[in-house]
C-alpha cells in the first residue's frame, strides 16, 4: 500500500532501468544499471513517489531461467536501488511466453492492474514509463499517463510511433523524474 498522499508511479525495467538485451538478463550478473536511472528512482522516492517495476520477463515461461533466477535478480535491482537512497514500493511481473495467452502480458493490461489492485487505486494519469510499444499501450489501456524514454528500445519506438497522440517522450529515466518532480 502507498503511503498516504504518496503517488505513484510506474517503470518498465529492461530498457528503462536497466540495459535491454535482445538475449534477455538471464542473470544477476547480466543485470545492469543504466545511467541515472538508479538516482532518478531516488529522486522520485525523496519526492514522495511510491515507484513500483511492472515487467514482462518471458525468459522464466520460456525456460531462459528460472522463477529463482528472476529473484536473484530483482534483489540486486532492489539492492542497487536502495544503496543509490531509493526503495521499490513492489516489483511486478508477468512470468508467460507470448503463446501462453495470459491477460498479464503487456500490450494488454493485466499486469497494470495487479498494479492498481495491490495499491488500491485507478491508474488513470498515473505516469507509467516504458520504451516500447506493449509498454504503452498496456499504460494507455488502463488510462495511465504513457511515458517513451529512448533508452533501451526507445529510439526505434519513437521513431515506429512518430506522431502518436498522447504519448510523452523522455531522453531517459532521469528526465521523466526531473519533469515529474517539477510538477510537469
Amino acid at each position: 500500500m502507498t503511503a498516504a498522499g504518496a503517488r505513484l508511479v510506474i517503470l518498465d525495467r529492461d530498457g528503462v532501468v536497466n540495459r535491454e538485451s535482445k538475449h534477455f538478463i538471464r542473470s544477476p550478473a547480466e543485470w545492469i544499471p543504466l545511467p541515472g536511472a538508479l538516482e532518478a528512482i531516488a529522486a522520485l522516492t525523496a519526492g514522495g513517489f511510491a515507484v513500483v517495476v511492472a515487467s514482462n520477463q518471458s525468459g522464466v515461461g520460456r525456460g531462459l531461467f528460472t522463477a529463482a533466477t528472476l529473484a536473484a535478480i530483482h534483489a540486486k535491482m532492489t539492492a542497487a536501488v536502495e544503496s543509490a537512497g531509493g526503495r521499490l514500493a513492489g516489483i511486478f511481473i508477468c512470468p508467460h511466453a507470448p503463446e501462453d495467452g495470459c491477460e498479464c502480458r503487456k500490450p494488454k493490461p493485466g499486469l497494470l492492474r495487479q498494479v492498481a489492485a495491490a495499491f488500491g487505486v485507478s491508474l488513470v494519469g498515473v505516469p507509467a514509463v516504458g520504451d516500447s510499444e506493449r509498454d504503452l499501450r498496456a499504460a494507455q489501456a488502463v488510462g495511465a499517463r504513457a511515458i517513451l524514454v529512448r533508452s533501451g528500445n526507445g529510439r526505434d519506438t519513437e521513431a515506429r510511433l512518430a506522431g502518436a497522440a498522447g504519448i510523452e517522450v523522455f531522453d531517459d529515466l532521469a528526465a521523466v523524474a526531473a519533469a515529474l518532480l517539477s510538477g510537469a
